[in-house]
């Protein structure tokens, strides 16, 4: 039977510099599964953590490891098999504390394991178990009394060391080393964090920059639409105010009106996306989502710019068409005019001669 799951999370992996045994050296560029397996055939258990077709982490967990908490998103464990020490950066401190918990299960598991091998072990080899107390009982004699080693100098004389100074010595040396390891790891804990952070804030940092630049291009885009429409606007209201009145079958002032009102309407809620966007830039995906938006919306108004456009020259040929036929009808009142000033003239010789009858 293989090896089986039991846990997994994500995590960003860690490992000790070998050079300084002081820095951290990040093992994956991204976010990993890290698992924990457990092999029944060689009753077993491993941490394993894969990037790409590379195995960054293959830990065998014992029960001398210890997993340490060193922050609320952090932890790490040394491996002796492997030389190392590992160090995993998680998103939330609940994941963290459930790694921890798995560990130390695992943990448990391991020791119950090989308690259990060394019963077997010792229930097959009986020998072993008739010479225990005999090696108990010399144990406990040499705990009563350190025997002394004598070691011989260049003449007769003879020195003696007990074995018991010896153990002491070598307590303090670990103790001594203990209190190093500890003050340079509380080191290397604080590098870990520093560059977890300055990681975050990078990302925060591109994504805000992204975010500025997208709302500065949508906000120019907007201003020139803007002042397009006013444009056209404008060209609308004076061919209005020239034909005084739209001809048959073109669109109405109204409906340019209309027109308009819903162009301004639609500029008008692009501001106000924009203020929201200027005060949200927090989540890159929903800002993009809503660039896309706004660029169908910013195609669409461009497509009702052309369209008013046409308009706009179509109005221009009614105007010239209609100055045209006012220029004929001027034309036709100044010869009916003229007309009517010959006919006037007559009438009034008429009348004159009418009156000189008159007084004969």
């Amino acid at each position: 039977m293989g090896e089986q799951p039991i846990f997994s999370a994500r995590a960003h992996v860690f490992q000790i510099d070998p050079a300084t045994k002081r820095n951290w050296l990040p093992a994956s560029k991204h976010a990993v599964t890290v698992s924990f397996f457990y092999d029944a055939t060689r009753n077993v258990y491993r941490i394993i953590s894969v990037g790409g077709t590379k195995a960054i982490i293959n830990s065998t967990v014992t029960p001398n490891m210890t997993f340490t908490k060193t922050s609320q998103k952090f932890g790490q464990w040394a491996d002796s098999r492997a030389n190392t020490v590992y160090g995993l950066g998680f998103s939330t401190e609940q994941q963290l504390q459930q790694f921890a918990e798995q560990f130390k299960e695992v943990k448990e598991a391991a020791r119950l394991a090989r308690e259990k091998s060394q019963e077997r072990f010792e229930l097959a080899n009986p020998a072993l178990n008739i010479a225990a107390p005999q090696l108990s009982q010399e144990l406990s004699e040499d705990r009563h009394s350190p025997p002394l080693l004598t070691v011989n100098g260049p003449g007769e004389e003879k020195l003696f060391r007990s074995k018991s100074a010896e153990v002491e010595l070598t307590a303090e040396k670990e103790r001594v080393k203990k209190m190093l390891s500890e003050g340079s790891m509380c080191e290397i804990n604080l590098e870990a964090e520093l560059f977890t952070l300055q990681d975050s804030n990078a990302k925060l940092v591109a994504a805000l920059q992204e975010a500025n630049s997208s709302v500065e291009q949508w906000k120019k885009q907007l201003a020139e639409y803007q002042e397009e429409t006013d444009r056209l606007r404008d060209q609308v209201a004076e061919l209005e105010a020239q034909l005084g009145r739209p001809a048959a079958g073109q669109p109405g002032k109204e409906e340019l009106s209309r027109s308009l009102e819903e162009l301004e309407a639609l500029l008008r809620a692009k501001d106000q996306e924009i203020h929201n966007l200027q005060s949200k830039k927090t989540d890159v995906g929903e800002l993009e989502r809503e660039r896309e938006e706004a660029m169908q919306r910013l195609k669409d108004l461009e497509r009702r710019n052309v369209e008013l456009e046409d308009r706009v020259q179509s109005a221009e040929k009614t105007l010239a068409s209609n100055r045209e036929e006012q220029a004929h009808a001027e034309v036709e009142v100044r010869q009916i005019i003229d007309v009517l000033d010959i006919k006037i003239g007559d009438l009034n010789n008429l009348r004159e001669s009418l009156a000189k009858l008159v007084s004969k």
